[in-house]
């Protein structure tokens, strides 16, 4: 299956169900913003690395967590109970953004590069972009980021401040979106820690429909 290379100056991509089967679509164009809404409207989604070429994605199987769903362990639960937990929408929208890159950075590495930081900060600007951050006892404990279009949310990274840090923040961040009717929080790529907290897989069939109906 070939990679498409995108023309920067033409907004579009191939059909989706062209991409490889480790998921890779295309190669080239840009992180502007009418590319990018383009794109995640469509399932796709751009993930490279400092200095390469910007690879965007498209993965046939895909990974995404119900907001009714999120699961909630025991332990969990009896923390939630025990401690004062609160959060704040779209608290420093680059400052948050900017905490998922350290921490990637410090960690395994990070594919949130200046130019990314830029590009979605642009999609925040327009409404098109969110940022998450949960409190423990009124301290910072973690966050995340990723892009709300319709009712569908688009999830990009997390961070945690403190232990249980992100999980906080998506359980409180799952709840919110329940209460405003969002159909799914897309993850992308499945991880252990996303399908310990209700992270399903989904045929691109099932997706594309919740896409849709999200989207309309």
């Amino acid at each position: 299956m070939p990679v498409f290379q995108l023309d920067e100056k033409e907004i579009s991509f191939p059909l989706p169900t062209l991409a490889r089967d480790d998921g890779l679509l295309a190669i080239g164009g840009d992180l502007s913003l009418e590319r990018l809404v383009l794109a995640y409207s469509n399932g796709i989604f751009p993930w490279f690395n400092e200095g390469e070429p910007i690879l965007w994605w498209c993965p046939k199987e895909r990974f995404v967590i119900r907001p009714s769903e999120v699961h909630i362990s025991h332990s969990m639960r009896k923390f939630m109970k025990k401690h004062v937990v609160d959060f704040e929408l779209d608290r420093d929208f680059a400052d948050t953004m900017h905490r998922c890159r350290i921490k990637r950075e410090f960690k395994e590495g990070t594919w949130i590069t200046d130019d990314m930081e830029k590009a979605y900060f642009r999609l925040f600007e327009k409404g098109l972009a969110s940022s998450f951050e949960a409190y423990i006892d009124g301290e910072l404990a973690g966050g995340l980021y990723g892009v709300r279009l319709g009712k569908c949310f688009f999830g990009e990274s997390m961070y945690s401040e403190m232990e249980n840090g992100s999980k906080i923040a998506l359980i409180l961040f799952a709840m919110l979106l329940e209460d405003n009717d969002f159909l799914m929080i897309d993850c992308q790529f499945h991880t252990d820690h996303l399908e310990s907290m209700g992270g399903v897989r989904i045929s691109w069939e099932e997706y594309r429909k919740l896409l849709d109906e999200g989207l309309s």
